[in-house]
Order: structure tokens, then sequence, then C-alpha cells
């Protein structure tokens, strides 16, 4: 049956799937390949692409990790099973310029970085897209659990069907014009059991794959191996001091230190458990202290990225609710705008473990709306646990 020109296809376009070109971002693991293999049962132009973002060769041997050489390999197989183009691009330098670099200056500045973001805002959702552009390519679709819907002012974003999977704080700093050209074909999806289900209806060998566990550039976790090799002598030890400046004891590098730690301190004997509150890099400090000390209901933030409706101008309030963990479900908040894309999050419920260098994401009070979020920042009168340095940078913006 011909498809009505007045009524869009699945992805919203105005033009019958065999004349919509899609570029699929292909990762090699189960998700991206079924999105992949869903657009091509559906009769979508297909074209795969996967970048290689770093150097493969030592990843070979690894599982548990994106864009490796194993990854690579599996992406172009699904592919050749489904009869599509695939390209493999080397975005080696990029990835370390705009990823890895600050990951491992942020670390050394006393943040606690989230790569992953960074590598959407900086490479997936710009320099890939751009490519997708020069392909021809009517839209990009990714394998990432979250939801796009048209909205009265434009396409709007969502949390994913599935609150387990939903990867919504990953992607906060997507702007209204990326979103306009990305689609999630996955979001929907009630659970991850039925994304390997439609890779085995597919015939896909990767329908059994593990999920990636680590950031895709740091063998085993040990993020603290690769900030050494890539800043050698980083690891210069210093002192563990209290809030009022007494030294406690001796640490071997604030690298080794995030806040809200308490294991591995080596500061028994005194007392209360303490916990890192702070870390001072550039006096090579880790400021601890009581539990307590932990929560906080300010959370500065820098690069703000705003996805409903209108500008915000400096001085506009926002209800609304936020998470500053991945892993934590969003709480009440009121959003009040500064200048120059900085902003302040006033928590009602104080938080533990606010953390420069995470992200601070937006959501509307009720349904399943994200309004954006920034980057949490060194608030330079604090003295609790978001006193410390920022990963993000000054270069904020609003909108």
């Amino acid at each position: 049956m011909p498809l009505d020109r007045a009524l869009p296809n699945s992805l919203g376009l105005m033009k019958p799937p065999a004349e919509t070109r899609v570029v699929v971002a292909m990762s090699g693991g189960v998700d991206s390949s079924v999105v992949a293999a869903m657009l091509a049962a559906e009769g979508y132009d297909v074209v795969g692409v996967t970048l290689q973002l770093y150097d493969h060769g030592a990843a070979l041997a690894r599982k548990g990790a994106c864009c490796a050489g194993q990854d690579i390999h599996d992406a172009r197989r699904v592919a050749e099973r489904l009869g599509f183009p695939h390209y493999v691009l080397d975005y080696e330098s990029v990835f370390r310029e705009a990823v890895i670099e600050e990951f491992a200056a942020s670390y050394l500045a006393g943040a606690t970085p989230v790569p992953c973001i960074r590598c959407n805002q900086r490479v997936k959702f710009r320099d890939l897209m751009a490519t997708a552009e020069e392909l021809g390519a009517d839209c990009m679709a990714t394998g990432h659990y979250v939801r796009r819907r048209e909205g009265p002012a434009g396409p709007e974003l969502h949390r994913a069907a599935d609150p387990d999977r939903d990867q919504s704080y990953f992607l906060f700093a997507t702007t209204p014009a990326q979103l306009a050209y990305l689609r999630f074909p996955l979001g929907h999806l009630a659970s991850k059991a039925e994304t390997r289900a439609l890779a085995a209806r597919f015939g896909l060998a990767v329908a059994d794959k593990p999920d990636s566990q680590d950031i895709c550039f740091v063998p085993g976790g040990d993020y603290r191996a690769v900030i050494e090799k890539l800043r050698p002598g980083a690891a210069e030890p210093g002192e563990i001091v209290d809030p009022e400046g007494r030294v406690l004891g001796r640490h071997e590098g604030v690298l080794r230190y995030t806040i809200g730690q308490r294991r591995g301190l080596g500061l028994g004997g005194l007392g209360e458990p303490l916990y890192v509150l702070r870390l001072d890099a550039d006096a090579r400090r880790v400021v601890v202290g009581p539990r307590a000390a932990l929560a906080t209901r300010r959370v500065p933030l820098a690069e703000v990225n705003w996805l409903g409706e209108g500008d915000l101008p400096p001085g506009a309030e926002v209800a609304l609710e936020v998470r500053v963990r991945s892993t934590r479900p969003p709480r009440p908040a009121l959003l009040r705008m500064g200048q120059a894309g900085r902003a302040e999050v006033e928590l009602l419920a104080a938080e533990e473990g606010v953390s420069p260098g995470q992200a601070c994401v937006f959501y509307a009070s009720e349904g399943t709306r994200v309004l954006g979020g920034g980057w949490i920042v060194r608030d330079p009168g604090a003295t609790g646990p978001a006193g410390a340095p920022s990963a993000a940078g000054d270069g904020a913006r609003a909108g």
C-alpha cells in the first residue's frame, strides 16, 4: 500500500521510507544494531557510521567498551548482514582533544567529570551529525534510551519509557537544532529484554552481547592509570585536612579521591567516620569532615542548556525537578538564571555528594519532559562539597 503523502513516515518526515536517508550511529552494541535493523526492515535508506575514538589496538581483548576494535567489527557485520553501507571514521584526535584531555584536566582540578556527556555534546552530536548531513541524510538515529516528541513549539526531549534504561541525564546538552535532526527509535521500549528479543528476531550476532560498563577509554575502570599516563607526575602527595585546615594525615594524590568517599582515607582512630568534602587541587589538599557536611542545597551551574519553552532571561525563576547524579531520581528544586549561561539551583531538600564536573539535569515537575541542564561548577564562596574547581569552564551558553 503506497504511503499517503499527507502523512509523515515513522520518523516524522514527509517522505516515503525508501526516499529517506538515515545515518545510524553504530557503536557495535546491541542497541544501535537494533536501531539499524529496525529502520532497514521498514525500508529506509540506512547508512551506518562507526567512530574509531581511541587506540583500539590495545582494546581488542577488552569487553564492555564501545568503539573498540571488536565493536567496529561487530557493527560492520550487522551492516553486511542487512545490506546497507557502513563507514568507519577516524575520530581519535578529535576525541582525545574534546573528551580525553578534558577528562584528565578535570580530575586533576578536583572535579568528577562525565566524559560520556562531553562525547555526545562535542563528537557524536556535533562532528558526526555534520558528517551525516554531508552524506545527504534526512536525520540521524542513535541507540540511546530517550524519547523525542513533537510539541507545540517544536521537538521535545523526554525520558525513556523504561526508567531503568533512561539515558536523558547524558543528553541534557543536546540543543534544539540537534534535537530536530536526531531520532531515538528505542526510547519507547519497555525493557532491554525487548531490545535483545528484537536483535534475535533480526538474526543479529550481537543479540547477547554484554552492555558497555566502563568509560570506553578507561580499561577496567582504572581512570587513575589513564590520568597518570596522560599527565606524568600528576599523583603528587599532599595533606588531608579538616574544614578548618588542621592537618589530619597525608594522601598520595588528589586524583585518587572523589567527593563523598569514606573508605581508603587512612584516618582511623579519629572518632566519627570522615568523608571527602572537597578537593583543593591547587594546594594538593583533600578536605574531609563528617557526613552531615556533605549535604548542600545550593548548586551553581555553568553552560546551561535550556530545552523548555521560550528563553530564560537573567533573573528568571522556574520550579522544576533536577537530577544531580545519573543514578539518583529527580528531586524538586528552583532554578534561578544568571548571566552568560550561568545559573543556580536551590534544592528543596539537601543532597549529599554534589560534585563539580557532574551534570545537573532539569525535568518538568509533572510528566517526562527533559528541560535541559548545566554543569555543576565551583562556587567561590562555598565551604561545602560544591566548593571545588570547575570542570566545565566559563564558556556558558543559555538556550
